[in-house]
């Protein structure tokens, strides 16, 4: 019996190696995206501590000067802003809103 080397199914040794370095490529990347998706979450849990740092300060002053009307605006204009993400959207502004109400641990 004899086989081909061109049969369909049968990889040439240059097939093989070409898929292997497709697959090792492929790996590089994955993990390239996987770290650049790690830094940005660093980033975004920054950003998010120091947007509650500056809700807490305005829930203080508001009440302080009896501006809690206009921090109530606000708030509804933190929601149109997210619409855009439509209903994760929603749930991530109330999340922000929530956060930025409650003493984050240090």
């Amino acid at each position: 019996m004899t086989v081909q080397l061109d049969s369909p199914g049968i990889e040439t040794a240059e097939q093989a190696v070409s898929t292997e370095v497709e697959l090792v490529s492929a790996d590089v990347e994955l993990a390239h995206l996987f770290d650049e998706i790690q830094e940005l979450d660093a980033q975004i849990l920054e950003v998010i501590k120091r947007r509650c740092e500056l809700s807490q300060l305005i829930g203080v002053a508001a009440k302080a000067t009896g501006h809690s009307r206009e921090a109530q605006n606000h708030e509804m204009q933190v929601l149109d802003r997210f619409t855009e993400l439509g209903k994760d959207g929603n749930t991530l502004a109330l999340t922000l809103l929530r956060l930025g109400r409650t003493r984050l641990a240090s």
